[in-house]
């Protein structure tokens, strides 16, 4: 087993993923240093999700009637999910592999897969967040709350086939407390879906989930790293790395800042430093940029973007629901973060581009007011778009890579705010060489 005091760990990514990985690790002692292209923490995938800490709702996408849906998604391009079809190499291996998914004996397995992380991500995270500084709380913007969650739907199938999936959960005896409700109780558990509930059948309602700006959190855990003692890099650039047999002895970096003062060389044609950073292990949690960067230690990463949007508008004098909502009809998450209110979703298949669709803002715009009218301005919004990077199995992967000291935490989907202080303890407990408390198993890239 290895001693972490003795050891550097370099994670490479300052989204909510590799924050909170480097935050689990340095728990544990080791010595760690982040790095990260951009210019601050949790700007890209992390930065405007959905920000629902949805425990007990990971059903993967890939699942039978995902297959039956199929020329729906291609030729309905205002609905929740779209796919453009793509010659991408990327996009038709990582296809091919999610059609092999969509069965109801691999559906039900990721789910119990998920679940199991879920859980343990709900205790890791409140653990991390049971006594936080009202002043770094204020700071980072974290607006963390246990507000229960309420899925509404408009459809009686769909609410049929949410009740069996409710009914299967609960035959997994993992602690998921759900209930049904009539559309009468859903008002009553949430007065602010009095406008919707003529179109309602019913909902449910999961008690336990809870909601945290994702920016905010990746904020917060920055500051817990540098007051543990860890080093955060920005705006440096991974560009190649030192390999001798399978183990990595140093990245090539490409850095705007000057805190790199090892083996600096000149970049001839940027004029910028190159330097080598040496750790004694790695661990890739860049997001989709992730799928790159493993090909420099021989490791192809079964990822693919799925873009999604956001808005989030000012709700401190509207009628906004004080708990998540999530309207299955459209796919579209809300949550209320102290005075905003954000609403998230829709996906995106084969555009891995972070480009503000307007026509996909305007619907999500209208699908909002039609269910929250009175939240606030919806004249002015902010808005976001953010690519999730996904394996076709759903499922995230915590794995070694083809290099006995590069490791892997990618791969989160719609789910990585949700997964990502337990995906870190799971991480730390393959790094450290311990027994984990869940099977690794389904976490490899080979099952991924």
């Amino acid at each position: 087993m290895i001693n972490p005091q003795t050891k550097h760990v370099c994670v490479i990514g300052a989204g909510i993923v590799g924050l909170s990985t480097a935050w689990r690790l340095m728990q544990d002692g080791w010595q760690v240093s982040v790095i990260e292209e951009g210019a601050a923490p949790g700007l890209v995938t992390s930065y405007a999700n959905g920000a629902q800490l949805s425990y007990s709702y990971v059903a993967p996408l890939a699942e039978p009637s995902a297959l039956t849906s199929l020329p729906k998604w291609l030729l309905q391009k205002d609905g929740p999910l779209h796919i453009h079809p793509s010659l991408s190499p990327h996009f038709l291996r990582w296809t091919l592999s999610f059609a092999t998914h969509c069965t109801s004996a691999r559906a039900h397995k990721t789910t119990r897969d998920l679940l199991g992380l879920g859980y343990l991500s709900r205790r890791v995270l409140r653990e991390w967040l049971a006594n936080v500084p009202a002043s770094w709380a204020t700071a980072a913007g974290l607006d963390y709350r246990t507000n229960g969650k309420l899925v509404v739907f408009r459809d009686p199938a769909a609410l049929a086939s949410a009740n069996a999936q409710v009914n299967y959960q609960r035959s997994l005896d993992v602690g998921c407390e759900q209930h049904v409700l009539s559309p009468s109780e859903c008002v009553q558990t949430e007065p602010a879906l009095v406008a919707m509930q003529s179109k309602l059948v019913g909902g449910i309602y999961t008690p336990s989930e809870d909601v945290v700006d994702s920016h905010g959190l990746c904020k917060y855990l920055e500051r817990l790293i540098v007051s543990r003692g860890g080093s955060l890099h920005y705006d440096t650039r991974i560009t190649g790395a030192v390999l001798e047999g399978r183990r990595c002895i140093a990245l090539k970096l490409k850095s705007q800042s000057t805190f790199l003062q090892r083996v600096k060389t000149v970049d001839s044609a940027g004029g910028s430093d190159l330097s080598e950073f040496k750790a004694d292990f790695f661990v890739v949690a860049a997001g989709l940029s992730s799928r790159e960067l493993l090909q420099k230690f021989g490791t192809r990463a079964p990822l693919l973007g799925l873009k999604g949007f956001s808005i989030t508008l000012d709700c401190e004098h509207g009628i906004a629901p004080s708990m998540s909502i999530t309207d299955s009809h459209h796919k579209i998450v809300f949550a209320k973060l102290g005075n905003r209110l954000r609403a998230a979703g829709m996906v995106d298949l084969g555009r891995e581009n972070r480009e503000v669709d307007a026509n996909r803002i305007a619907a999500l715009i209208q699908q909002a007011r039609d269910n929250f009218p009175d939240a606030g301005d919806y004249g002015k919004v902010q808005t976001w778009a953010g690519l999730r990077p996904a394996t076709p199995s759903s499922r995230p992967i915590i794995d070694q890579t083809a290099f006995d000291n590069v490791y892997a935490n990618i791969g989160h989907g719609t789910l990585g705010l949700t997964l990502a202080a337990g995906s870190a303890d799971l991480l730390a407990d393959k790094l450290a060489g311990r027994t984990s408390s869940l099977p690794l198993e389904p976490f490899t890239f080979k099952a991924a």
